[in-house]
C-alpha cells in the first residue's frame, strides 16, 4: 500500500480532484487509484457539506444582520429630538408624543417600518451570495453570471439615481423623525397639509382643500412640522387706538383662561404676550397658547369666536380701514385779476 500510495502523483491528484483537493477525494483516489470513484466520492461527499456548510453559514449570518439592523436603528432614533416639557404640560400632554427613556409608540411603529425595509434587503443580498457560492460549489462558472450582473447593476444604477436619492432621503426622514402620519407640515412653504402616507420613496399630503399631494422625497429641502410634541397658537387681535389696551388685554386672557379650564387639548396657561404691533389701523395684541398636536386650529377659531362675543359685551371696537385726507384751498392762479386769498385747509378721517 505505501508503494501505491507513492505513485499517486501531485499532477494526477490536482487533475482528477481540482485545485481544491477535497480530504474525501484524494483519499478515495489513494485507496483505489480510480479517478472515477474518486469524483464520485467527491460528489456525493464533499458537494452535499460544502451546500450545507454555505446554508448554514448563510442562515446565521442573516440572524445576526436582522438583529444588528433593529439594534442599529434604535440607537440611532434614541439620538433624536428630545423635548424637555414642563411637568404641567408633561402631565396633560398624551404618553405617545412624550420623549422617555423608553422608545414611544410613534418611535416604535418608525422603527418597525425600516426594520422590515432593512431586513428584505439584507436577507436578499445574504441569500443571493449563498446561492452564487452553491452555484460555484457544484462546478457551475460563474464569472460570466457575475460579469452579467456587474453590468445589470451599473445600468440600473445610473438609471436610478433619482430613485436611490428618495429612497435614502426617506431613510433619514424616517430615522430622524422629521414627521409622521397625522402631522400638519409645511414643505419648502409651497405644500401645506397633513401627513397621510410616509413611505421610503415618496410623502402623501392632503392640504385643506382635499387635495392629494405625492411628494418625493428626494425633493424635499426642509420641513416645517406644525404638530410635533406640541403645538401652539399665536392670536393676534387688533383694536382700535382709542380702546383701553389693559382693558382689552385682560377680556382676552380672561376669554383664553375659561377655554384652558374646558379644554384638554390646552396643555397649560394660556399666555399674554401683549402688543405686539401698531399698524396703521390699530394696536395689535398677541395671545399665545401652546396645544396637543395639531390642535391649534380648532382652538384657535373656538377662541377668536369668544373674544368676539366678549368684546361687543365690553365694547372693544375692532378696527377698519381708515385713513386720513386732509384738503387744502391754495392762493388762486396769478393774472385772473384776483386778490391773493388766505390758506384754507381741512383734514377728515375716512
Amino acid at each position: 500500500m505505501p508503494f501505491f500510495l507513492a505513485q499517486i502523483s501531485e499532477e494526477r491528484l490536482m487533475r482528477v480532484c481540482g485545485e481544491e483537493t477535497s480530504p474525501g477525494c484524494r483519499a478515495a483516489l489513494e485507496a483505489t487509484g480510480n479517478a472515477q470513484l474518486a469524483q464520485a466520492v467527491k460528489w456525493l461527499l464533499d458537494t452535499p457539506l460544502t451546500i450545507l456548510l454555505i446554508l448554514v453559514v448563510a442562515w446565521v449570518a442573516n440572524r445576526l444582520t436582522r438583529r444588528m439592523i433593529k439594534r442599529g436603528l434604535r440607537h440611532l432614533s434614541s439620538g433624536g429630538l428630545r423635548e424637555r416639557l414642563g411637568s404641567s404640560v408633561r402631565r396633560r400632554t398624551p404618553e405617545a408624543f412624550l420623549e422617555t427613556g423608553e422608545t414611544s409608540m410613534r418611535g416604535e411603529q418608525r422603527i418597525e417600518a425600516l426594520t422590515s425595509v432593512l431586513r428584505s434587503g439584507a436577507t436578499f443580498a445574504i441569500w443571493l451570495i449563498a446561492g452564487f457560492m452553491i452555484l460555484g460549489a457544484i462546478g457551475v462558472n460563474i464569472a460570466p453570471l457575475l460579469a452579467g450582473a456587474g453590468i445589470l447593476g451599473v445600468a440600473l444604477g445610473f438609471g436610478s439615481q433619482k430613485l436611490v436619492q428618495d429612497f435614502l432621503s426617506g431613510m433619514f426622514i424616517l430615522v430622524e423623525d422629521q414627521y409622521g402620519v397625522g402631522d400638519v407640515v409645511d414643505l419648502d412653504l409651497e405644500t401645506v397639509g397633513t401627513v397621510e402616507a410616509v413611505s421610503l420613496r415618496t410623502t402623501r399630503l392632503r392640504s385643506v382643500d382635499g387635495t392629494v399631494w405625492h411628494v418625493p422625497n428626494g425633493e424635499i429641502r426642509r420641513v416645517g412640522n406644525k404638530s410635533q410634541h406640541w403645538s401652539r397658537v399665536l392670536m393676534d387681535v387688533e383694536v382700535a387706538y382709542e380702546s383701553d389696551i389693559g382693558h382689552a388685554k385682560a377680556v382676552m386672557k380672561t376669554a383664553a383662561d375659561e377655554m384652558w379650564r374646558e379644554d384638554t387639548d390646552i396643555l397649560e396657561e394660556p399666555d399674554m404676550w401683549g402688543v405686539q404691533n401698531l399698524n396703521p389701523n390699530g394696536v395689535l395684541l398677541r395671545l399665545t397658547i401652546k396645544t396637543t398636536p395639531s390642535q391649534q386650529f380648532r382652538i384657535s377659531r373656538s377662541l377668536l369666536e369668544r373674544i368676539k362675543g366678549r368684546f361687543d359685551t365690553e365694547g372693544i371696537e375692532i378696527p377698519f380701514p381708515q385713513q386720513t385726507v386732509w384738503h387744502r384751498e391754495g392762493p388762486p392762479a396769478e393774472g385772473n385779476g384776483h386778490a391773493p386769498a388766505h390758506d384754507a385747509s381741512s383734514r377728515r378721517t375716512v
